[in-house]
């Protein structure tokens, strides 16, 4: 009979993290999972895959402690695997399974035949087949599978290990559409409790409650995704509300003493010539003076006090706002008239060259300001179609016309010079710019006087990023057409809006590939183009 102190369940309890250059992640942190589903959100760097680590035990807190009752499987986002590892291994069953077949050899020893799960192998293949993997060989090389089929794999192994708990730390990253709709199937059938670090919001929306990390700590908000942020949204108009308040007081406080200054200024410089005048004795002069003095000193420590209750006021709200700016601004430059053709493509055929035929007689036109959605299955050659339309990759045949200036941006920013500074990006990808428009242009993608001077190696993804977007579209004359590949990947949601932002400011056309459905809906795509894989073509 079960109790209440083995129902399976992780508390934190005064938990405190730092990051590798020792900053203060979180801390004094209490919290408590049980068999809900909890999304965990906030921005890169806050701390999310830290507080992972912290609790299946990878990593130590700085203080605090952390209690385990039940299984924690864990599916990271970056795991380490040897080149000649097998699915068996990079799943994680490699041990069991050996013992398995040792047992069905007949080369298992006494010992070890009370070790075997004899079910092991059929529950790994189920698993398997559940994820959209069935038949997957466990001797396979586990590298050769591609990185959404590895994630789907993984995710097989700790299922087939029957955990309490589920930690995911980013799982949809670079899974196509159906991949994710495995993911999804798991996380509404899962009976245990679940904990994912992830920027989908689809997936968001599916959790029972989400955890937010802040520079000002850690919330906890009942309800799934969309839920959150209303909930944020009004919680933010509240705080900022508080803060707007709190500064009019401050300047009415100040305003407010330094009129009664000014006014017992006067009253104290007629009292003087009042009493000289009159000829009074110095007595009595010499009792004024200090009946006075000591009615400055009185209003000085009221003015002070009053000063010091808005100021600490002030400073409360100021506290209880985060620092997140959301880009609002109008770009430069012409939309492009609704018949021009931006991009046309006649029988295309290319790849790299190990396979150059990837893309096979592809046709297809853009024009006008069009937003089109590349979709198709991982392998079905998008990013191959891309490159082959930026230059990358020379084609074996078929033309490519592109007679407006285009821009390559994948999730690594590469159109940047690294080592050079975002002014000095921007002139270069802007040829004719002074130093003025440059700072200007940065400047509206949040990028403002020293930060424009940074270079690209020094920012964050989501910061190179936005730095890419606005050399691509900041200008006088920016790209008429963008090549989106996986943007948003690996960025954190505020940093993906800031993206949403950006793009539903621009004036030219793209075409995006992603697997974020939320993300091609906010960005008004308005043109879908499956490309099919293997045969290249388009529906």
């Amino acid at each position: 009979m079960s109790t209440r102190s083995n129902t399976p369940a992780i508390t934190l309890t005064g938990l405190s993290a730092a990051a590798p250059d020792g900053h203060t992640l979180f801390k004094n942190l209490d919290l408590s999972f049980g068999s809900e589903r909890t999304g965990l959100v906030g921005r890169n760097g806050t701390g999310k895959t830290t507080l992972l680590e912290l609790i299946v035990g990878l990593r130590e807190p700085l203080a605090g402690t952390v209690q385990r009752r039940g299984k924690i499987g864990y599916l990271r986002q970056w795991p380490d695997m040897p080149d000649d590892a097998t699915v068996a291994q990079g799943i994680g069953l490699a041990g069991k399974l050996a013992l398995f077949r040792r047992g069905l050899s007949g080369e298992a020893t006494a010992d070890e035949l009370e070790q075997i799960d004899w079910a092991i192998e059929a529950e790994m293949e189920a698993s398997l087949a559940r994820l959209g993997l069935a038949g997957l060989d466990p001797d396979h090389p586990f590298k050769a599978l591609s990185g959404g089929e590895q994630t789907r794999a993984r995710l097989a192994g700790l299922l087939t290990d029957k955990p309490d708990f589920l930690l995911m730390d980013e799982p949809t990253n670079h899974l196509d559409r159906a991949a994710r709709a495995f993911i999804g199937d798991i996380v509404e059938s899962f009976k245990g409790g679940l904990l994912i670090v992830s920027h989908d919001r689809d997936l968001l929306d599916r959790m029972d409650r989400i955890v937010e990390i802040t520079t000002l700590g850690v919330t906890v908000w009942g309800g799934n995704y969309c839920f959150y942020r209303n909930e944020k949204v009004r919680a933010t108009e509240r705080t900022e509300g508080e803060l707007s308040s709190a500064r009019q007081q401050a300047e009415r406080t100040a305003r407010d003493i330094e009129a009664a200054r000014q006014r017992k200024e006067k009253r104290d410089a007629a009292g003087r010539k009042g009493r000289a005048s009159a000829g009074q004795p110095k007595i009595l002069l010499d009792a004024a003076k200090e009946r006075a003095e000591g009615s400055a000193g009185g209003l000085g420590r009221l003015a002070l006090r009053q000063q010091s209750e808005a100021e600490e006021r002030l400073t409360v709200a100021k506290d209880a706002v985060e620092r997140a700016r959301k880009l609002d601004f109008h770009l430069s430059g012409a939309e492009l008239p609704s018949g021009k053709i931006v991009l046309s493509l006649e029988n295309l055929t290319g790849g790299p060259p190990q396979n150059p035929r990837v893309i096979a007689r592809l046709s297809l036109t853009v024009t006008g300001a069009e937003r089109i959605a590349l979709e198709g299955q991982n392998g079905a050659g998008k990013t191959t179609l891309l490159r082959l339309i930026a230059g990358e990759l020379q084609p074996a045949s078929g033309l490519i016309r592109c007679p407006v200036r285009l821009a390559y941006l994948d999730q690594s920013a590469a159109i940047l010079d690294f080592g050079a500074s975002l002014v000095d990006n921007f002139r270069r990808l802007n040829p004719g710019a002074t130093d003025n428009a440059a700072y200007a242009a940065l400047a509206r993608f949040h990028f403002r006087n020293e930060a424009a001077r940074l270079t690209p190696a020094t920012l964050s993804g989501g910061e190179r990023l936005r730095a890419a977007l606005a050399c691509a579209i900041g200008g006088e004359d920016p790209a008429g057409l963008l090549l989106l590949d996986e943007p948003v990947n690996h960025l954190d949601i505020e940093s993906v809006e800031a993206v949403e932002d950006a793009l539903n400011a621009y004036r030219g056309a793209f075409i995006a590939v992603s697997h974020d459905g939320t993300f091609l809906e906010n960005i008004g795509v308005s043109r879908r183009i499956l490309l099919e894989k293997s045969s290249s073509r388009l529906n």
